[in-house]
């Protein structure tokens, strides 16, 4: 990779215009895209703006340092890595001892050659490119070369927070390829492997760059589509689902077509994280699924066959006609505070017997969830028995309101591998509601009848 073609964005801050012009004249004759700022509360502005690639900072400035423009930008919570390169005529240890903890990567000693400046570019860039990779290697699924679940969560909670601030819609889809594991025992894995990157190509080509699409899980995937409502959300779906039905992969001599269930759910006022916004869509899907397949379901149309007045009674005439979340859910007796160490964590789960638990932080609210197998790693070290839960649990959480009705919960139960969820009241956990629980609940309404004939 030549320098010119690394695309590595330079910003250069210095409160010396002579030597802002030389620098900038060298970086471009290396190839390099340069932004300039004259102290660290103007380069600091230049990233919030558009973040640059390496920062090549003086320390003494005016208003604020380069020491301290260091430790604001290590402070961001930035897409990527800035590599952060120190012009300086200091040359004491421990000066550079404290730039190095303040998140400086290299200095460069003034008066500065054109020659060495470059070389350390490159060097630097090196080292960001292979940052880049590891990236990359931990964001996306490397089958389709989609974002895996873990980065997927990231982008929406950011894109859920820009819809709620400016009242812009959010829809998310959920997708399942219809009897996947037919093509892995009739064609084998391979062939499966093929079918999933086909897909994988179908929904990219599909979407606009705002769009985000990840492998959310063996052959289920979950697009993103910000500033969409669900109306226009289930045209998008539709036209997904129509060119599937009509793809055609060949597998060797013979030829795999496909369908797909879609669900697809809009961001309400009442909705209350991202990953709420998610189970809804897997909700719409599971109805999907369950009446017929190869179909377009809205969670909208699923809330309101929810509803008792929007379907006939008669409809959801079972075992759990009714019965809300607060009435089936086993209540909590204790749970975790997020600043309880490992060590509390462990004691926990062997005093009570559970295996899971949910986390609150200082106010009471519900943080995230924390299991035995979470803290598995960190038992064989003693020095980690000290660090705060919230360092292990974690944070995406299933929960549902006392008022939810239990039959969706039920069905959720049903398709997902997750053992229980968290039911809430005003953010704060309150019970749960596992695979047993509604086992227990069932054997009860079902004897209650008999019983009340004696």
């Amino acid at each position: 990779m030549t320098t010119a073609d690394s695309k590595i964005k330079v910003l250069l801050v210095d409160d010396d215009p002579a030597m802002r012009r030389i620098l900038s004249r060298w970086l471009a004759r290396g190839g390099y895209p340069v932004q300039v700022a004259s102290d660290g509360q103007e380069a600091l502005e230049a990233v919030e703006r558009d973040c640059p690639d390496v920062i090549l900072t003086d320390w003494e400035m005016p208003r604020m340092s380069g020491l301290d423009l260091c430790r604001r930008v290590r402070a961001m919570p930035l897409d990527h890595y800035v590599y952060i390169l120190f012009l300086t005529v200091r040359s004491a240890s421990l000066e550079l001892v404290s730039a190095m903890e303040a998140g400086a990567d290299d200095f460069l000693s003034k008066p500065v050659l054109e020659a060495e400046l470059l070389a350390r570019l490159r060097s630097c860039t090196r080292v960001l490119e292979l940052e880049r990779r590891l990236t990359l290697m931990a964001r996306t699924d490397p089958l389709t070369g989609l974002l895996t679940q873990r980065s997927f969560y990231e982008g929406l909670e950011k894109e859920w927070q820009r819809a709620k601030r400016f009242h812009v819609p959010l829809s998310c889809v959920m997708l399942d390829l219809d009897f996947f594991k037919r093509v892995n025992d009739i064609h084998g894995h391979q062939a499966g492997d093929v079918v999933l990157k086909s897909m994988a190509q179908l929904l990219l080509e599909g979407c606009r760059a705002s769009d985000s699409v990840c492998r959310y899980g063996g052959e289920e995937f979950c697009v993103m589509l910000p500033e969409t409502r669900e109306a226009d959300a289930v045209s998008w779906a539709e036209r997904v689902r129509a060119r599937l039905s009509s793809l055609v992969i060949p597998i060797g001599p013979s030829e795999v077509r496909l369908s797909g269930s879609l669900g697809v759910a809009e961001r309400y006022d009442e909705t209350r994280s991202a990953e709420q916004l998610v189970d809804l869509a897997d909700q719409a899907l599971l109805y999907a699924k369950r009446s017929g397949r190869d179909r377009v379901v809205a969670y909208q149309t699923v809330s309101d066959a929810v509803n008792p007045g929007g379907l006939q009674p008669a409809f959801w005439d079972d075992v759990f006609a009714g019965a809300t979340a607060g009435q089936v859910m086993a209540p909590l007796d204790t749970l975790l505070y997020e600043t309880d160490t490992i060590d509390r964590a462990a004691d926990f789960f062997a005093r009570t017997g559970v295996n899971s638990t949910p986390v609150v932080d200082g106010r009471g609210k519900l943080c995230g969830v924390l299991s035995e197998k979470d803290l598995m790693p960190n038992m064989v070290q003693a020095s980690l028995w000290q660090q705060p839960v919230r360092s292990v649990m974690r944070p995406h959480v299933v929960c549902y309101p006392e008022d939810t009705l239990i039959r969706p919960i039920y069905e959720f139960l049903c398709r997902v591998s997750i053992r229980r969820v968290v039911v809430v009241k005003d953010g704060r956990p309150t019970g749960t509601i596992s695979r047993s629980t509604l086992l227990h609940w069932c054997r009860k309404a079902l004897r209650r009848p008999a019983t009340a004939g004696l």
